[in-house]
């Protein structure tokens, strides 16, 4: 086993970046390729690109159709030593934007960023990961722990789909690495991510004419404004917990006592336990409007990533590998929900290895072109740890 030292990495870096053109060129077909979450049918030719170069360097990719998705796709080396531990490589190939949106957002490079719709989340992550392993081959070093990818097409509309996948590779594997977006100009990698959960509670109440007869209805809408005060008490700044009401609708006409209001409520924890509670809470609301009826729905859907043992050995060793490739990084705790919240739950865990850039949804969205050698060395390094005990 080759032992990663500050020369070893040097000379993995120095092949990193050897490669950028190359890098650059395979993003920019991979942004080409609009790959909407909710157009399954368009994340098939991603999955193809990156399965042309895995396959080049002897990977067995299997495709997972999916019902509601446009699958997921596992990667395995062909001659791979079935007593070795593996590690697990993990993200999406799916964006938020709609398709067409390269007509207004184009594949551009500009002042040393290459712009356009999903390259920072997450395309540009994919492309490190592949080049970390052709690299590492190409210099004859063998990862004494397995290199596995896996990559899905709902990441952004909540894995609904290729959840059970991922957690039953979570559960085999010796530790993720998520090629999600690093946090931050500096790249800072995330050790620490909220669960996220979406509730939806609907009012019913009863109809009535506003002006003849508003005695005999009883207002679902006067209750929903109980519910938000009970839902916005749930806040809690110091432990992290954030309770949103981000849509209402309800109604029928200004003259109508509201016979059903439904409000769909957004909740953020950054522990297992928090996540209990607040669900817990948000179950047991009672109506306060006399006659008024509640259907509460909804759960913690991704569970919080939080800073375990574990997690902190990959974030130690990915310090030591970039203070031997000369990057300066640091650890931080994301707002936001990944994949990497489900690998968490079974196996340590290391976030952010992605893009250094910015403007992830946005009209902005970007990367900074000379860091992706640098974030696919950084990895390359990581790759090449021994396993976890």
């Amino acid at each position: 086993m080759t032992e990663i030292n500050t020369a070893v990495a040097a000379t993995i870096l120095s092949r990193s970046f050897e490669k950028q053109a190359d890098m650059l060129s395979m993003l920019k077909n991979a942004i080409r390729l609009e790959s909407p979450s909710q157009l399954p049918n368009m994340q098939r030719p991603v999955f193809e690109l990156f399965t042309c170069m895995l396959e080049s360097m002897e990977y067995r990719c299997r495709f997972l159709s999916g019902n509601n998705s446009g699958g997921q796709m596992l990667a395995i080396p062909c001659n791979r030593q079935k007593q070795q531990p593996q590690q697990l490589i993990l993200g999406h190939v799916d964006t938020v934007w709609p398709l067409g949106t390269l007509e207004t957002m184009p594949v551009e490079s500009r002042d040393g960023c290459l712009h356009g719709p999903g390259s920072y989340d997450m395309k540009a992550g994919l492309v490190q990961a592949v080049f970390a392993v052709q690299t590492l081959r190409e210099l004859g070093m063998n990862p004494p722990v397995t290199p596995i990818f896996f990559m899905n097409s709902d990441e952004e509309i909540g894995s609904h789909e290729s959840a059970i996948q991922i957690e039953r590779l979570a559960r085999v594997v010796n530790r993720t690495f998520v090629v999600e977006p690093s946090l931050g100009p500096h790249g800072n990698l995330k050790t620490q991510r909220k669960g996220v959960g979406r509730f939806q509670i609907t009012v019913h109440g009863r109809a009535a004419h506003a002006g003849l007869d508003p005695e005999k209805g009883i207002s679902a809408i006067h209750e929903v404004s109980h519910v938000i005060q009970k839902l916005f008490t749930m806040n809690d700044a110091t432990s992290g917990t954030s309770v949103n009401v981000g849509v209402i609708n309800g109604g029928m006409r200004p003259n109508v006592i509201a016979p059903e209001c439904r409000v769909e409520i957004d909740v953020r924890v950054t522990t297992q336990q928090e996540a209990r509670r607040i669900e817990k809470a948000i179950h047991a609301i009672k109506p306060t409007v006399e006659g008024t009826r509640l259907d509460i729905q909804g759960r913690i859907e991704r569970p919080p990533l939080e800073s375990t043992p574990g997690n902190q050995k990959l974030w130690q060793n990915a310090r030591t590998a970039a203070d031997q490739l000369g990057i300066d990084i640091e650890q931080a705790a994301a707002g936001g929900g990944s994949d990497g919240n489900w690998t968490s739950q079974y196996c340590p865990t290391l976030d952010g290895l992605g893009a250094v850039g910015d403007g992830a949804h946005a009209i902005h969205e970007h990367v900074v072109e000379n860091k992706l050698p640098e974030r696919s060395a950084l990895l390359a390094c990581l790759l090449m740890t021994p396993a976890l005990r």
